[in-house]
């Protein structure tokens, strides 16, 4: 049992100064007030400090990206610590350009590590190629029987791509829609998006041949370029969620994208961010010759809210939604994530004053406690 005290608490609304009590992984209760004499039970003093909801990160490449400047470019798999001191409670783990060398079995194995090592995980299936690699033999059967997948994931617009046509488009979407449907879970379509001048238009195709919700494609990377992001706005004010990647900044980067479109009416609670952590960032030269590779860390969306926050003045309460309910929603994980509520997973941050990460509490255990690791991953030194 863990009691966290006097705590200003968002929820992501704003609460309040709350007392917070967690037991058996959950918030069990929040009332101004709570006194418990059970010696068991850990208290944490929150007076001066903000509890909000763990960050919810639903693109990072666990397994590690790159490898597109041949095998000495591979980035190694991410670690317990570094998502942990990148406040992220939860990840979706996805592979990327390379579904050769890494397949569904290291990305499944890698996610199931997470989650004994304490943090709640889940993986798309595929990777940028269609066919998508997958561990049953199909999209469906790895959505229904393989309990951390909750989509696939295809590239397109990219010279990586797999160039595929409306119609292939619409049937990996009507299988992840169907089997997340049996499965009860999103059964999204998560979209890499390159800057090829197609952009979005097969998506867009898509969903006006079918009845398939707009809801079912994701597409990540959206802030890579001005017509893009143009297009990826269209797309949300017709119910679709749209990602903006850390790091990106062709468009601008995510938080100038999300004051834009506050700025023009673009509905904001279909917007989230993610990390694109461990995955590769590359230039090419006019020809398609690799000049420069590297690859992006974790803690890129904790330093995004900050930067809403702190440079461009947002307000906590509706800065953390795109790192926080936003993307519970948009991957059917809301309330059980993404919140501060009675019943919710006890995935939670305590920030200083400052929105320095103080206390990480995943599950209900605490990773970090007065800015320093408790737990790290089983071969981390």
């Amino acid at each position: 049992m863990i009691l966290i005290k006097n705590a200003a608490v968002y929820a992501p609304e704003a609460l309040g100064i709350k007392d917070v009590l967690i037991c058996g992984g959950q918030i069990e209760a929040i009332e101004d007030e709570i006194h418990l004499s059970f010696p068991s039970c850990h208290v944490i003093e929150g007076t001066g400090k903000k509890l909000v909801p763990g960050i919810i990160d639903p693109h990072v490449h666990v397994t590690g990206g790159g490898g597109e400047g041949s095998f000495h470019t591979q980035v190694p798999p991410v670690t317990l610590s570094e998502l942990i001191r990148g406040g992220i409670t939860t990840v979706l783990g996805l592979l990327g350009t390379d579904g050769i060398t890494r397949n569904t079995e290291n990305l499944i194995a890698r996610v199931k590590a997470l989650k004994e090592e304490g943090l709640s995980a889940y993986a798309c299936t595929g990777s940028y190629a269609y066919p998508s690699i997958t561990l049953t033999g199909s999209v469906g059967r790895d959505l229904v029987f393989v309990d951390e997948i909750i989509g696939v994931k295809l590239a397109l617009s990219d010279h990586r791509a797999p160039n595929v046509t409306v119609e292939e488009l619409i049937r990996l979407g009507s299988d992840a829609r169907t089997a997340g449907m049996l499965s009860g879970k999103c059964g999204i379509v998560l979209l890499h998006m390159g800057d090829a001048p197609t952009g979005l238009s097969l998506v867009l195709e898509a969903l006006r041949q079918t009845a398939v919700p707009a809801k079912i494609y994701h597409p990540t990377h959206v802030n890579r370029k001005k017509e893009l992001l143009n297009e990826a706005f269209s797309f949300a004010s017709q119910g679709g969620f749209i990602d903006l990647t850390c790091g990106i900044t062709g468009a601008g980067r995510p938080a100038s994208c999300i004051m834009e479109a506050k700025k023009r009416g673009i509905p904001l609670d279909r917007i989230t961010i993610s990390s694109d952590g461990m995955g590769s960032w590359s230039t090419y030269d006019t020809v398609g010759t690799l000049l420069e590779i590297g690859y992006t860390p974790v803690d890129t969306v904790y330093k995004e809210l900050k930067v809403l926050v702190q440079e461009y003045q947002m307000p906590l309460e509706e800065a953390l939604c795109f790192a926080t309910s936003n993307t519970a929603k948009s991957l059917e994980l809301f309330p059980q994530k993404g919140c501060v509520r009675v019943g919710s997973d006890a995935d939670l941050l305590l920030l200083d004053e400052d929105l320095t990460l103080h206390t990480v509490i995943a599950k209900g255990k605490r990773m970090m406690a007065d800015h320093v690791l408790l737990k790290k991953g089983t071969y981390e030194s």
